[in-house]
C-alpha cells in the first residue's frame, strides 16, 4: 500500500533522511519509532505529500504522493500540532471534509457524535487541546480513509478517550483493511496496536520488522551464581546490555534462543530465567547498540 524507496531529504547542509526504504502493507498498523530528531516527522510529511523528496520515491497504491490530490484523498493525516480554520465550528469543518473526501460518511459522523459528545456548533479553535484531538479523530474517521497517518495521535487525551479512539481505529483496520502509520513516544501503547515497527536513527532506518519477530530475536536473561559470575557466557550472541549486581547477572542478548539457553546452562547458574522484553526495551537496546547513549533515552 505504502512504499518508500531510497528517500533522501536535506535542509541546507543537514541531511534529515538518508536513503530510507520501507513498506507498509494494506490493513497493517506500522509503528514508526525513533529518538527525538531521528527524522520521524520529516518522513511522515513525505508520506502525506507535504515535502518533496530530494531523491528516491514515495508511492501509495503505486502512485506518487506529492502534488497528487487523488492519492491524498485516500488518506487522513492527524499531526501532533493540529490546525483548523479559525472561524470553523465542528459542523462547518465536517462540511469542508465532506467536500474533499469522496468516501465521507455523514452516517458515521452522526454516530460518532455519541462517542465524542462535543457540541458540533462549537468553534474548534476555542476547544482545549484534548478536545481538538477528539475532533480530529471524529472528522478523520468519518472520512472513511484507506490510510491514516498519525503523529503522536493520542497525546493530550485522557485514558478513557485514548482507549475509545484506538478501538475505533483498530475496528477500521479489521473491518475495512485501513492502513495505519503511527509515530509515538508512548511505546507501551504502540506495543498493543502495532504489528510492524520501523526504527529511525539519525535519518536512517535501523531496522524494519514484524513486532513478534523483533521480540523473538532479542532475549533478556537473569542468572544467579554461587560465586563470581563468568566474564563470558554467550559466545553465539551479540550482547546488547549487561548489568551485574553481586552474583546476579542481567544480560540482554541477540541470537538464537535455544542456542543461548544451552550456553547459559553450561555456565552453571543456580537460577536461570528468560524474562519478557517490552517494545520500549527492544527500542532502547537496538538503538543503544548502534552508539546512541541509552542514558539519554531513559532520562
Amino acid at each position: 500500500m505504502i512504499e518508500v524507496r531510497n528517500l533522501t531529504k536535506r535542509f541546507g547542509r543537514h541531511e534529515a533522511l538518508a536513503d530510507v526504504s520501507l513498506e507498509v502493507a494494506r490493513g497493517s498498523v506500522y509503528g514508526l519509532l525513533g529518538p527525538n530528531g531521528a527524522g520521524k516527522t520529516t518522513l511522515i510529511k513525505h508520506l502525506v505529500g507535504v515535502y518533496r523528496q530530494d531523491a528516491g520515491t514515495v508511492t501509495v497504491a503505486g502512485a506518487p504522493v506529492y502534488e497528487n490530490p487523488e492519492v491524498k484523498a485516500l488518506m487522513v493525516y492527524i499531526p501532533d500540532e493540529l490546525y483548523f480554520f479559525s472561524p470553523y465550528s465542528i459542523e462547518e469543518a465536517a462540511r469542508f471534509y465532506a467536500g474533499f473526501y469522496p468516501t465521507w460518511s455523514w452516517k458515521r459522523y452522526e454516530t460518532l457524535k455519541r462517542v465524542f459528545a462535543i457540541d458540533p456548533s462549537r468553534r474548534i479553535t476555542r476547544l482545549s487541546r484534548g478536545m481538538q484531538k477528539q475532533v480530529a479523530f471524529w472528522l478523520g474517521i468519518s472520512a472513511m480513509p484507506r490510510i491514516m497517518i498519525l503523529d503522536e495521535p493520542v497525546d493530550g487525551l485522557d485514558p478513557v478517550m485514548r482507549k475509545k479512539v484506538w478501538s475505533l481505529v483498530l475496528q477500521d483496520v479489521a473491518e475495512r483493511e485501513t492502513t495505519v502509520v503511527v509515530s509515538s513516544h508512548n511505546l507501551r501503547e504502540l506495543e498493543d496496536v502495532c504489528d510492524h515497527v520501523g526504527i529511525l536513527h539519525n535519518g536512517s532506518l535501523l531496522l524494519e520488522r514484524n513486532l513478534d519477530e523483533l521480540r523473538s530475536d532479542i532475549h533478556k536473561f537473569q542468572l544467579a551464581f554461587t560465586s563470581e559470575p563468568p566474564a563470558e557466557i554467550f559466545a553465539s550472541g551479540t550482547i546488547l546490555h549487561r548489568e551485574q549486581n553481586g552474583s546476579v547477572l542481567h544480560i540482554v542478548v541477540k541470537g538464537d534462543r535455544e542456542q543461548l539457553l544451552a550456553e547459559a546452562r553450561q555456565s552453571g547458574p543456580v537460577i536461570l530465567d528468560v524474562l519478557p522484553l517490552t517494545l520500549e526495551e527492544v527500542f532502547i537496546y537496538e538503538v543503544g547498540v548502534r552508539g546512541y547513549d541509552i542514558q539519554r533515552v531513559l532520562i
